[in-house]
């Protein structure tokens, strides 16, 4: 298993006139995510600079295992969000470094 930073943004589907929470299928991919916290996927994410730009770190064993899961969000065929990029992130501060390396 490795550590990437994940980052989603606004795609063709995103409603720029409605903040995040008022997003078309806001619950079920509220939901979605919730659980993939639940599950050790997602170990923390949320919005970037108070827009629809996000930021998670994962744990999975490759960007192509990190696709296929992203693509079940029930967002991913509304397009409300897209995958910006994927980068393998080595964690050296902080608790997330810790919990892994104990």
């Amino acid at each position: 298993m490795g550590r990437f930073a994940v980052f989603r943004e606004a795609g063709p589907g995103w409603d720029s006139s409605k903040p995040l929470r008022e997003q078309q299928a806001w619950p079920e991919h509220a939901a979605f995510m919730n659980a993939l916290v639940e599950e050790g996927f997602v170990v923390v994410g949320g919005p970037v600079g108070g827009g629809p730009r996000t930021l998670l770190m994962v744990e999975a064993e490759s960007e192509a295992a990190i696709r296929h899961r992203l693509d079940q969000d029930p967002w991913a065929p509304l397009e409300l969000l897209t995958v910006e990029s994927i980068e393998p992130w080595k964690i050296l501060l902080g608790e997330a470094r810790n919990a892994r390396e104990t």
